[in-house]
């Protein structure tokens, strides 16, 4: 059952419910309005009777039902038992006569209006004061309804067709409720549906501004926004990493050409072998980059941290750089070294965080003039400040924003060897730890890249 099909039941259902409680009511309370005034009318006729019985002992039944007819107030099946002081049976109207038990007389003489039924009639037990005060009279009266139970049974009918019509009415109002409540849902299945990867720029609307199927759309164009991000950082990836690789098998190609050419001198050959190792090696090396960005990503979504020192953390990244590039010169600063150890402690990737270190530490020393960085490292306030400095050529201002994009690489940088893919990798790595990276350079006067660790 589609949700149209479950909100139209639902709604009938609800709206059905309500009204058959409201017809219930009405049926009840109409019912004991007429017993009420039934009961009321059989008690006035009661006292009636008995002041006729009163005034003349030798008045008959057919007396009263003269009299009765005359007043145009006959009631069907009606039978009255009056009981006298000695409580005796002093008039019945009636074929036989009601007997009461001495609890029941005792209790009506007590000024007790007792109501009860008899053979679907209903029967109520009243006293009647005399005028001499002497013992007061009980008073049995037994009658039928009858009109007021045909116009029970009337509103019975008219409340139950009301009430079936009334359920035809709600299920077409109910369906178009729910009609108009899917259709903006219906609206946004229809577009979605529409939008592929070549169009992931196109907006979901739904003609609203602030209820639950505007926030629904907002969420998709934000999700079609990512998407979008993702195809066009995929393009690029793809794009980047075929030309990079392209470019030293071009090399390699060439070199192989030309070689092959004419006979040649074995140290010829040699060096031909030494230039296709280094365009080799250059290829290794970009693919081992694009590699651990690739785990990088993978890596994000089933990490799992442990506490590690930050400080340590720096120390092996320091030692792994100059084991690599023994010219480059690598300085840890302490602004000040913590009593506690735990504050230099945080939740991370031990081996990640490594090599985010390595990259910005390998970075600095390769742009800067005289092979060198400074590390800064602050703790203030429970949070963590690492500053990679370096004394370089700097970045210009209107290329920072894309200095962390994987194959960029600013136009100061375009002599040296890299592909662009360190600072992108770098940034991940931070981002998954929790951390921040920033970025501050003044061109001729050096680039600092600045983490701050937040506390756990």
């Amino acid at each position: 059952m589609n949700i149209k099909s479950r909100l139209t039941l639902l709604f009938t259902m609800l709206v059905g419910s309500i009204m058959a409680l409201f017809c219930l009511a009405t049926y009840y309370f109409y019912d004991q309005y007429r017993e009420k005034q039934f009961y009321s009318f059989l008690n006035e006729r009661s006292q009636t009777i008995a002041q006729l019985v009163e005034a003349s002992n030798s008045i008959s039944k057919d007396d009263i039902v003269k009299i009765e007819k005359e007043n145009n107030t006959v009631l069907l099946d009606e039978e009255i038992t009056i009981y006298n002081g000695a409580d005796s049976v002093i008039f019945a109207s009636g074929k036989e006569k009601y007997i009461l038990s001495a609890s029941m007389l005792t209790e009506a003489r007590s000024g007790r209006e007792i109501h009860t039924k008899f053979q679907k009639k209903e029967v109520i037990i009243i006293r009647h004061i005399l005028q001499d005060h002497r013992k007061p009279w009980v008073i049995v009266a037994v009658a039928s309804d009858v009109p007021g139970m045909n116009q029970l049974k009337r509103l019975r009918e008219i409340l139950l067709i009301g009430w079936l019509l009334s359920l035809v009415l709600v299920g077409v109002a109910g369906w178009q409720f729910a009609n108009d409540a899917i259709k903006p849902v219906s609206d946004i299945i229809s577009q979605v549906n529409n939008i592929s990867a070549g169009n992931l720029h196109e907006k979901v609307t739904v003609g609203r501004e602030k209820d639950e199927l505007a926030l629904l759309a907002q969420t998709f164009n934000l999700m079609l926004n990512r998407l979008e991000i993702a195809f066009v950082a995929q393009k690029n990836f793809v794009s980047h990493a075929s030309h990079e690789l392209r470019t030293p098998l071009a090399l390699i190609m060439s070199e192989v050409e030309v070689t092959l050419m004419k006979e040649r001198e074995a140290d010829y050959y040699q060096d031909a072998m030494k230039g296709i190792l280094s365009e080799v090696k250059e290829m290794n090396e970009l693919v081992s980059r694009l590699l651990e960005l690739a785990r990088t990503e993978e890596h994000a979504f089933r990490v799992t941290f442990s506490k590690i020192r930050i400080d340590e953390v720096l120390w092996q990244a320091k030692a792994s750089v100059q084991q690599k590039n023994p010219g480059y010169e690598v300085h840890i600063h302490y602004d000040r070294i913590p009593d506690n150890e735990e504050e230099l402690k945080r939740y991370g990737d031990e081996s990640l965080l490594r090599t985010a270190f390595l990259n910005l530490m390998d970075n600095a020393c390769k742009y800067s003039e005289n092979k060198t960085v400074n590390v800064y490292l602050e703790t203030k306030k429970d949070l963590i400040t690492i500053s990679f400095k370096d004394i370089g050529s700097g970045i210009a201002s209107d290329e920072l924003p894309y200095v962390f994009d994987t194959f960029y690489r600013s136009a100061t940088t375009m002599n040296k060897a890299g592909y662009g893919i360190g600072l992108a990798l770098t940034k991940r790595i931070i981002t998954m730890q929790g951390a921040s990276i920033n970025v501050e350079s003044k061109v001729g006067a050096g680039t600092t890249f600045i983490l701050k660790f937040p506390p756990f």
